[in-house]
């Protein structure tokens, strides 16, 4: 028991670690922030780890990844929508790609795209004006949906999931 759990927390660490570099180097500047596929691994960890090391996984890489990139503002956003959107994926199926998890991909985006846009509204008192970071929002949804797909099959076929945990 206690050697799973230290298992799940280096694992976590390591999602965090991925989901980090993805987000603060490896990204496109945008209207006010910038595009990224580091939400791909926030659906991988959603879906690979049990919920409370998905979501600390999540939150702890996206979060540091807007503080320490020079878009900590967005932090308390990050934190609720990568929240929210780690709650949708399942890790109790056989497979990665499942039906669920396909189906968390279209609710994630959903959440990115109202979570982020709502928080810029209010943020900037101008609802008009947030319109311009959508586009981003909706980019990044789709990008990261193809990676995890991708990784997410490979996983599937390696049999990767039973052999991490």
């Amino acid at each position: 028991m206690k050697n799973q759990r230290v298992k799940l927390l280096t694992l976590s660490g390591i999602f965090a670690a991925i989901i980090f570099i993805l987000t603060a180097y490896i990204h496109i500047p945008s209207h006010n922030g910038y595009t990224h596929i580091g939400d791909a691994f926030i659906y991988l960890s959603a879906s690979i780890l049990p919920l409370p090391y998905a979501i600390s996984a999540s939150v702890i890489g996206a979060g540091l990844a807007d503080i320490l990139s020079g878009f900590a503002i967005w932090t308390p956003a990050t934190i609720v929508v990568k929240l929210f959107v780690a709650l949708l994926f399942t890790s109790k199926k056989d497979n990665i790609i499942c039906k669920r998890n396909v189906i968390g991909l279209f609710l994630a985006c959903i959440i990115t795209f109202i979570g982020y846009y709502l928080y810029e509204a209010v943020f900037i008192s101008n609802f008009a004006v947030a319109l311009l970071g959508l586009l981003g929002y909706l980019t990044q949804s789709i990008l990261s949906s193809i990676v995890y797909i991708i990784i997410g099959k490979a996983f599937d076929k390696l049999n990767i999931r039973s052999k991490l945990l």
